[in-house]
Parts: structure tokens; C-alpha cells; sequence
């Protein structure tokens, strides 16, 4: 069992915490780093454009922006990144509904209903269908990583406590370990003080506390 997160999952903390608030200086050097800590270009396409579902395609796409001109400069020095795997084909007959309910099912732990999805059912189908079944389905990222790519997005974003503490839960069913989630919250408060980061150790405690309760 994993005690610490990995340089690599280390790295795609920065990037997702800058895309999604904005700072695209800050990106910039966190691309960088996470470019020399070996994260592979397709790796990184596809943090910028799993946070999208989050933060919205105008950040989404100012990091994509941002991420074409770090490897403009890095090529120009000579750098040469890794481009890594594209996502596998989707199968055969793949229904994109059908696939998103199974895998929110399996990540939540139960079938996920409520009252916003009674009071508007196309926000529902919309992130079965697309979040849960057209993003994850891209294998280029595990589950594990695309939580650790949206619990670092929403911890840098005002206002979504519910929403981090609800991926919290993923993220464990995903693949993550609590102690990963420590370490997480360690590295957000050590180096990204300067943001809000939404309470992430309260948010995280309370996570905790919910489970030693059931």
C-alpha cells in the first residue's frame, strides 16, 4: 500500500491547482516540472482536458495555451519530450450512457441519484454520459490520477467543499489510499499557501470522520 504519492503524481498537482484558477505564469513552471519529472506529453493533454469538466473550457483551453508554448521553448533548447500512448479506441458498440453509469456506480460506491438530478435530469445523463463514460473511458490517465486531477482542482477552487469531499470518497475508491490523501493535503498547504485551497485538511478530516461512522 502506498504511503506517499510518486514524483509523477506529485508533479500533476500543480498543473491542475494553476489550470484551474488560472495562473497560467505558475502553469507554466509547473508544466515544466512536471515535463522533467517524466510525465509524457499525452499525460498532460490529458490533465488540461479532464479538468475542463470542472473548471470550464476557458481555463481548460488557456492551459492548453500555455502548455503549446512551453513545448515550443522546451524543442527550441533542445529538449526532447516523451509523447507517450494515445487513448485506446473506444470498443465496439461502446454506449457512452451506459459505460458512464457503470463506471459513476462503481466509483461512488452505489447508484447516484438525488434531488438536483430529479429537478434537472440533463445535468444527469450529461455526467454519466460524458464525465463518467466519454473522459474516463480515456485510458491515457488511471482512475486514480484523473481523481488526484480533480480533488487538486477543486481544492484551489472557492465554494465547491461539497464537491471535494464527495471526490474525496471517489478518489479512496478509485485507487487512492488515505495516507495519499494526507500526503495530498501536506503538499497543498506547504506549497500552494499562498491560494485558497478551500479548507483541503477540514474537508479531508470531515471525509474521515463520516467514514469511521458508517
Amino acid at each position: 500500500m502506498q504511503n506517499r504519492l510518486n514524483e509523477k503524481q506529485q508533479a500533476i498537482i500543480p498543473i491542475a491547482v494553476y489550470a484551474a484558477i488560472g495562473q497560467m505564469d505558475k502553469l507554466n513552471s509547473a508544466l515544466h516540472r512536471g515535463l522533467n519529472a517524466g510525465l509524457t506529453i499525452n499525460e498532460i493533454k490529458e490533465v488540461l482536458v479532464h479538468i475542463y469538466a470542472y473548471c470550464g473550457f476557458p481555463r481548460s483551453l488557456n492551459a492548453i495555451s500555455t502548455l503549446i508554448t512551453v513545448l515550443e521553448n522546451r524543442n527550441l533548447k533542445g529538449i526532447t519530450d516523451e509523447t507517450g500512448r494515445d487513448p485506446a479506441p473506444v470498443p465496439e458498440g461502446w454506449n457512452s450512457l451506459m459505460a458512464g453509469t457503470e463506471n459513476q456506480t462503481r466509483l461512488v460506491g452505489k447508484a447516484v441519484t438525488g434531488n438536483i438530478f430529479e429537478f434537472l435530469p440533463a445535468i444527469d445523463q450529461f455526467l454519466k454520459s460524458h464525465l463518467f463514460g466519454d473522459l474516463f473511458q480515456r485510458d491515457v490517465l488511471d482512475w486514480s490520477t484523473r481523481e488526484l486531477v480533480t480533488i487538486s482542482a477543486l481544492a484551489a477552487m472557492p465554494g465547491v467543499t461539497s464537491q471535494l469531499k464527495s471526490h474525496y470518497a471517489i478518489s479512496i475508491n478509485s485507487g487512492l489510499t488515505f495516507e495519499q490523501l494526507y500526503h495530498f493535503v501536506d503538499i497543498l498547504e506547504s506549497e500552494y499557501g499562498d491560494i485558497s485551497i478551500n479548507s483541503a485538511r477540514e474537508v479531508l478530516s470531515q471525509f474521515l470522520d463520516a467514514e469511521k461512522n458508517l
